[in-house]
């Protein structure tokens, strides 16, 4: 019973944000409560809460510090040389600027940490998307995928977590896998140019000129088949629909969106460049050798960044406001998700369901178990946290595959399968900083990213295959 519920709960809960009719936020609270009181434990709801909140806060405190640090990084035009050279590279064509997307998404991946990397990512992109009127899904999806890929990186957590459960060397599982994984960021970087032709053939494309001086009232004239792009705030004319739930049209924030570009921002501090670049370089270096704890990193990172940047206090006291809304945003998903997390653990519903899905495999099978466990990642690591995949499942499918002369680095090669489609997971904090960051719906950013996520995955454990490492 606790199988069916436990799938249940998170069928509707993907259903109802799909269609918008409940928010994320509130989806993520209300439906895993009535679901605890379904099967019978809504006495001990408060009790898988606190525990949830207790495993995700110090989560949602990095969130909240990081998203301050690098909104005022933003503002103080930390960004604005990078978002200038992809602008002039990718000469405003948006087939090019998708592709930067997975680029830059995979090369800031390095660092090991999914926020980290959205915020970058949105930073650097999100100005060019609205002022091209390009799909922001295709932004989300893009890079959630890319960082999917790398996320498999021995420091980004994946890999480690089989490492130590298998009790193996992390790089024994990492190194073979690596030209699996170039396949996989190869059809990522595939994906982008098909993404971006589509974007190419609705919107035409623009020289940097048009872009940089562009007004309310100015026509831009599209290059390559794509006709003349109407006035800014009007619908395309003969240019196709915008992607998969995004209103590439909308433009109600206005030029206030393109502001990264903005040199004449009063919150620009250029003779601190700098010392911001190495402000930023050292904080990431810290979390990389791990000196210290991820939310204690950034919250020193953003305490010494508002007091260099802005030693006035309204001035300090004006920064936060401004991105009060994404921080609000964030971390409440954040604790909105340690419900959902909380009562599908504590009830018992996602080891009922893993356990479920380890004996619906048919012993014929026990032979290709690598293959299985590379399949299982997908659902598995979709449904639930990296922690209970691959400490609560991978065991039990690594013995599985001992019994039949299945080595345990096999299993956990196959085991990173999964990643490219855990990362727009609902269950990942990460997420919830992409879209909310880029202002897109993540009811919109799962419906079109799953499919291409799935199939990332699957061109991986393909490329396993046929390497011969799984």
């Amino acid at each position: 019973m606790l199988t069916i519920l436990g799938f249940a709960m998170i069928a509707t809960f993907l259903v109802l944000i799909m269609m918008k009719k409940m928010s994320p936020i509130a989806a993520l609270v209300l439906i895993p409560a009535l679901f605890c009181v379904a099967v019978g434990q809504g006495a001990k709801l408060g009790d898988y809460v606190i525990e949830g909140v207790g495993t995700l806060a110090p989560t949602a405190a990095m969130l909240m510090f990081a998203i301050v640090y690098f909104g005022v990084m933003i503002d103080v035009g930390l960004f604005d040389p990078v978002v200038r050279g992809i602008l002039r590279f990718c000469k405003a064509d948006p087939m090019r600027i998708v592709i930067g997307t997975a680029v830059l998404a995979a090369i800031v991946s390095l660092d090991g940490d999914g926020s980290t990397t959205f915020m970058i990512t949105v930073s650097a992109m999100y100005p060019l998307y609205k002022r091209l009127k390009m799909s922001l899904v295709v932004m989300t999806g893009v890079a959630a995928t890319a960082n999917g890929v790398m996320n498999t990186l021995p420091w980004g957590g994946p890999t480690a977590r089989a490492a130590t459960a298998l009790k193996l060397d992390a790089a024994d599982i990492f190194v073979p896998m690596i030209p699996a994984l170039a396949v996989g960021l190869l059809a990522v970087i595939l994906l982008a140019c098909v993404l971006g032709r589509r974007e190419r053939k609705r919107l035409g494309t623009l020289t940097l000129d048009e872009v940089l001086v562009r007004e309310p009232e100015t026509v831009l004239v599209g290059a390559g088949g794509g006709g003349d792009r109407p006035a800014k705030g009007t619908p395309s004319a003969g240019g196709g629909d915008a992607l998969d739930g995004e209103d590439a049209t909308d433009t109600e924030d206005g030029d206030e969106d393109f502001k990264g570009l903005d040199p004449n921002r009063s919150t620009l501090r250029p003779r601190l460049y700098w010392f911001n670049a190495g402000l930023t370089v050292a904080l990431l270096a810290a979390m990389i050798l791990e000196l210290m704890p991820i939310p204690v990193l950034f919250l020193l990172g953003a305490a010494l960044a508002l007091t260099v940047n802005f030693p006035h206090m309204p001035d300090q006291r004006a920064r936060i406001a401004a991105h009060a809304d994404n921080v609000l945003n964030v971390s409440g998903m954040v604790f909105a998700a340690a419900v959902f997390t909380g009562v599908l653990t504590g009830t018992g519903m996602v080891d009922h369901m893993a356990d479920w899905l380890v004996g619906a495999i048919p012993d014929a099978m026990g032979p290709h178990m690598a293959v299985v466990t590379g399949v299982l990642s997908l659902p598995l690591t979709y449904f639930m946290s990296n922690d209970g995949f691959y400490f609560g499942v991978l065991p039990v499918l690594a013995e599985a595959g001992a019994a039949h002369g299945v080595s345990s680095l096999e299993i956990a090669r196959a085991s990173l399968v999964g990643q490219p489609l855990h990362m727009s997971s609902p269950l990942v904090p990460a997420v919830y900083v992409l879209v909310g960051m880029a202002k897109v719906e993540f009811g919109d950013h799962t419906k079109f990213t799953v499919k291409w996520a799935v199939l990332t995955s699957l061109v991986v454990l393909g490329a396993g295959i046929l390497f011969g490492i799984i």
